[in-house]
C-alpha cells in the first residue's frame, strides 16, 4: 500500500491495520523518518511532489521490494506540505515470515525513497532557503541494491 498525504500518521495504528487478521507474519519492521534540526537553524521543511507521478514511482519501488523478498505486506506513507522539526515525514513498514527479509526490504525501500522518489524538499531557516538533495552517503547506500552489469561478450 502507498499513501502520499499531508496529515500525520499513527505508527501503531498503521502496524495494527497491516497485521489485522494475519497469522502468516513472523516479523514486522517499521522505519519512521522525522524532520531533524541538529543545529537549531531549521524553521520548517516544505515537501512537494508531482501528483500521480510520485505515487506511480512509489508503487514501482514497492513492487520491486515485493519481488526481491518474500513479503506478506508492505506500506509506504510519505507526507507532503509544511513540516517542522520533530514532525514525521515517512513511514515504511515491511512484514514477512522471517526478520531478514523484512529488514532488508525496509532498508531497500528507504534507500530508494531517499534517492529516487520524486519529492522536493526545501528547508527554511535562519540562513534562508535551501533545497535538500540526496547525500553521497545516500548514493552509496543505494549502490548496494544495484545489480552489477556484466561485461559485454
Amino acid at each position: 500500500m502507498i499513501r502520499v498525504q499531508q496529515e500525520d500518521f499513527d505508527i501503531g495504528a498503521e502496524i495494527a491495520r497491516l497485521k489485522s487478521g494475519r497469522t502468516d507474519i513472523g516479523a514486522i519492521i517499521s522505519f519512521t523518518g522525522t524532520v531533524r534540526d541538529q543545529m537549531g537553524t531549521i524553521d520548517e521543511m516544505m515537501l512537494e511532489h508531482y501528483p500521480g507521478m510520485t505515487e506511480a514511482e512509489l508503487a514501482k519501488i514497492d513492487e520491486e521490494a515485493n519481488a526481491r523478498w518474500p513479503l506478506q505486506a508492505s506500506l509506504i506513507v510519505h507526507r507532503i506540505g509544511r513540516l517542522v522539526p520533530g514532525d514525521n515525514i515517512v513511514l515504511v513498514i515491511t512484514a514477512s515470515e522471517h526478520r531478514d527479509a523484512a529488514f532488508d526490504a525496509a532498508r531497500f525501500l528507504m534507500d530508494y525513497l531517499k534517492t529516487r522518489a520524486p519529492f522536493w524538499k526545501r528547508e527554511t531557516g535562519k540562513s534562508g532557503n535551501r533545497w535538500v538533495e540526496a547525500s553521497a552517503g545516500d548514493d552509496a547506500a543505494i549502490a548496494r541494491w544495484t545489480k552489477p552489469k556484466h561485461a559485454a561478450e
